[in-house]
């Protein structure tokens, strides 16, 4: 990677150790109901943003706990080893197709994105209320 950050929509981790450029649109923004990115987000749902894997450019180091998803397929989670923030969920599927998904909180200005698709909803908070008009997967 190199030290420079081209121009682009920003973000990174709290401390700032980790920087990314990412497109100005997302192929998708999904609100994950998982009880793994519950505990993972520390939260009751984790937002992702979907975008081409080669479009991401980061600058920093990124540690990396290979969690499971409900298939058994491993679910790579890269946090800021540093201040812990979560930056990136990766998975083998997202690989293969090219994809990556970038934890939406990390953006400098998340204010615009408006989630098209929740999933894993049968992991839901019963006081989650989903918005109308987006697309709900009771798993994925």
């Amino acid at each position: 990677m190199s030290d420079e950050i081209p121009e682009g929509r920003a973000g990174g981790c709290l401390c700032g150790q980790v920087r990314y450029i990412a497109p100005a649109q997302f192929l998708s923004t999904i609100v994950c109901h998982c009880a793994n990115c519950q505990k993972q987000a520390g939260s009751a749902f984790s937002v992702v943003a979907v975008l081409p894997r080669e479009a991401l450019k980061l600058k920093g180091e990124l540690t990396v706990f290979e969690d499971r998803g409900t298939s058994g397929a491993p679910v790579w989670r890269n946090f800021c080893g540093r201040c812990g923030s979560p930056v990136i969920t990766d998975t083998p599927q997202a690989r293969e197709r090219g994809l990556i998904f970038l934890k939406a909180g990390t953006l400098d200005d998340p204010s615009d994105l408006a989630p098209t698709i929740h999933a894993w909803t049968r992991s839901r908070q019963p006081w989650m209320q989903l918005p109308e008009g987006v697309e709900v997967l009771a798993e994925q």
